[in-house]
């Protein structure tokens, strides 16, 4: 067999820095929520308090697992550690559903016994909020990983948040409308399950070893079928590592005998096919037409 490895495709660590860049954004606009939250009377800005607070034990989590991520492969982990990325991820979604479940049991309450909050203070945080989330949603927009993307989710779900209570603070300045306040946070808890649902699914489909999602096996399989020395090809099995990084091994019946040399020509080919369609890590076995495999039935 021969294995094929692929090199990093962006800047190194690069990742890393968007992650710390985020989770030092996300540490600091957390105590001017709570301070904020406190002194405007806000459900709303002191229910995305308590979840900032949480995303950022999650982001730094992210933080260190994207380090990890980082290290090179051992004897132990012969893959490297690129999955403690997804690690991070999984963490950091568990850390918002907890977080909206906590805000819904506090905003529901309250919207049968609205409280009014301090309108104008209300409006400088959540100008505050937007231009803060923003610019770490900015920086996290070039990342590639799971991990990215989800800490990206976090800030963008922040500023969709902030613009709603932007929103929900002009309307309750000119309106006595206090219901609008815990409304808010109701609504932006709901679209932050509704998202991270999403991610969830995606991290367990890795986990549990899923083909990656935008790898059409059948187009794979046909591309191999459609080279002139190949049969037919079998135990074909494709996993990400990381959401990234993704892996397969294939069994590749001849039709004729093949040269030592024809079979490296053959096998490079392939993997230039696999490669193009998005496999970094390709393991193939060449097998003659008249030889008895046990998994070709796998």
């Amino acid at each position: 067999m021969i294995e094929m490895h692929s090199h990093e495709q962006k800047p190194r660590h690069e990742d890393v820095k968007n992650i710390k860049a985020a989770f030092f954004l996300n540490l600091t606009f957390t105590f001017i929520e709570l301070a904020g939250g406190l002194l405007t009377n806000s459900v709303a800005i002191l229910s995305d308090a308590v979840h900032d607070l949480g995303d950022s034990f999650s982001l730094g989590l992210s933080w260190y697992f994207q380090k990890v991520a980082k290290k090179p492969r051992t004897k132990e982990y012969t893959y490297g550690f690129k999955r403690f990325s997804l690690l991070g991820a999984v963490i950091n979604s568990l850390v918002l559903i907890v977080g909206s479940v906590v805000i819904l049991a506090h905003a529901i309450p309250r919207l049968f016994n609205p409280q009014q909050p301090d309108v104008k203070g209300m409006l400088l945080l959540a100008v505050l909020g937007v231009i803060i989330n923003g610019l770490a949603v900015i920086r996290l927009r070039k990342g590639s990983s799971i991990n990215e993307r989800v800490v990206s989710l976090h800030m963008l779900e922040d500023v969709l948040g902030w613009m709603a209570v932007l929103i929900g603070a002009g309307i309750m300045y000119f309106i006595d409308a206090p219901f609008i306040d815990p409304l808010l946070s109701v609504a932006i808890s709901l679209f932050i399950l509704y998202n991270v649902y999403s991610n969830i699914r995606r991290s367990l489909h890795i986990i549990l070893q899923g083909s990656p999602l935008e790898l059409d096996m059948e187009e794979v399989k046909q591309s191999i079928m459609d080279i002139n020395e190949v049969q037919s090809v079998h135990d074909i099995h494709a996993w990400s590592v990381d959401g990234e990084y993704n892996v397969m091994t294939i069994h590749v019946v001849l039709k004729d005998a093949l040269t030592m040399e024809e079979h490296q020509r053959l096998k490079l080919l392939i993997r230039k096919r696999l490669m193009s369609m998005g496999i970094q890590h390709s393991t193939i076995e060449l097998e003659s037409y008249d030889e008895d495999c046990a998994l070709e039935d796998c």
